[in-house]
């Protein structure tokens, strides 16, 4: 990782990286950062003028771009240090907390500073825009900068993250990466792996190979059947054997209960670049999975999530308590995760398998008890920082068989995986 204008290295010195590399103006701050904290690389170097010859995976500006004289000529001087799936995070403070701040200076409680640049949270992402690159989320965070036991923690633990209070926060964080610069060409470079989870699916299993499109340089279909009590495992192999010609087909059974087990082990097994989930109904259609492919791999976003809420619905193909359902979710995943979201239990997401890997490593943080998989997917891609993108697709109604879903009761369990992730990256 990369800070720009890292001062005296508190803020590099803290966060957890294989690599960290600092840089600042004042050969002053850089010498007292080295004296601090001699396992730093620190450099003294305008931000105007970087001059490196490596890509990093993460870059800071943390209270810098108030004092900078052309904020666009740095955003654009970042491109030197980026990949395509580089993460850049800018803090800047609330201007309305600049009469508090002033005060303080006044009565000696907070160091003198310079004026700074006056931007919101709305000029800093047009300034990104500008240069190149694309905001994916905002958040704020405390509103008691003063710490007073008991106190502070309510205010800034459970106040400060709720509707409307939020806005009086002294502290804003925009998250950016490049702009997709892939062409068509580059999109054509990966392979995909299709997980379809199946139990009970017997009568949907051959038309998903029949409609799976080619996609990238190679597709793979994984089918991974549990616990059914029809014929499905039976028809796996029929249709493994009959299209062993034509098609990569891989097929496993799980005996542990739940899609989530299933995806998994299909994960686990695959071989492409860009792993996708199909469910075995084939209420969204196999040949709508080009466009999250086009998605993820021109470099528009690291996690596509497919929403069922914003075309027209087959009729009966959702009932209504699970409609609300699904909107009660999204609205929570919004609240929580900073971001908008419309429908969290699509069963399609795409996702690099590298970045899926990670993903599994961490998975104990959230806790593993998520039956489907969707919200530790999206938990867990949020932790790592990945751009989640939406992407609208169209809902079909069932052509075989009943859906495997508990109403109620995988209900009660998505409810639980919230509050605990609530208290885990929400209310902290």
């Amino acid at each position: 990782m990369l800070e720009i204008g890292c001062g005296t290295g508190e803020l590099l010195n803290d966060i957890n990286a294989r690599r960290k590399v600092g840089i600042d103006f004042s050969e002053g701050m850089i010498r007292e950062a080295r004296q601090q904290f001699p396992g730093l690389e620190l450099h003294v170097m305008k931000a105007e003028e970087l001059r490196f010859d490596e890509k990093f995976d993460l870059v800071i500006l943390s209270n810098l771009i108030g004092y900078l004289d052309d904020i666009q000529q740095v955003l654009k001087q970042l491109h030197k240090v980026c990949h395509s799936q580089t993460k850049i995070i800018i803090t800047y403070y609330n201007f309305l907390w600049e009469p508090v701040l002033k005060f303080g200076e006044m009565i000696g409680y907070k160091t003198k500073t310079p004026p700074q640049n006056w931007l919101s949270l709305e000029e800093i992402a047009a300034l990104l825009e500008l240069a190149g690159f694309s905001v994916y989320r905002n958040t704020r965070r405390m509103i008691f900068p003063v710490y007073i036991p008991l106190l502070s923690e309510l205010f800034n633990n459970i106040l400060a993250k709720l509707p409307l209070i939020r806005m009086l926060c002294i502290n804003n964080f925009t998250f950016a990466r490049p702009a997709a610069v892939r062409g068509e060409e580059a999109a054509g470079n990966y392979s995909v792996s299709v997980v379809i989870p199946a139990r009970n699916e017997s009568g949907n299993i051959e038309n998903a190979v029949k409609r799976i499109p080619a996609m990238g340089k190679h597709t793979e279909i994984i089918f991974i059947e549990g616990n059914s009590t029809d014929d499905t495992w039976t028809q796996i192999l029929d249709v493994q054997k009959k299209y062993a010609a034509t098609h990569d087909i891989k097929v496993a059974q799980v005996q542990q209960r739940g899609k989530n087990n299933a995806v998994r082990k299909g994960f686990d097994m695959a071989t492409g670049d860009i792993l996708m989930i199909l469910d075995a109904d084939l209420t969204v259609a196999p040949e709508d999975l080009p466009k999250f492919y086009d998605v993820i791999a021109s470099g528009k976003a690291d996690f596509v999530n497919g929403s069922r809420l914003v075309y027209r619905m087959d009729k009966h193909a959702m009932r209504t308590i699970n409609l609300f359902g699904n909107k009660f979710f999204s609205m929570a995943f919004t609240f929580l995760l900073d971001q908008r979201f419309k429908d969290t239990l699509c069963g399609t997401k795409v996702i690099f398998r590298k970045d899926y890997e990670r993903l599994a490593a961490n998975r104990k943080f959230f806790g593993d008890f998520d039956p489907f998989g969707d919200f530790d997917l999206l938990f867990g891609a949020h932790k790592l920082n990945l751009c989640i993108v939406e992407l609208p697709i169209h809902y079909r109604r069932r052509l075989y068989g009943t859906t495997n879903i508990s109403r109620f009761r995988h209900g009660l369990v998505l409810f639980r995986m919230c509050v605990f992730a609530a208290r885990k990256i929400k209310f902290i």
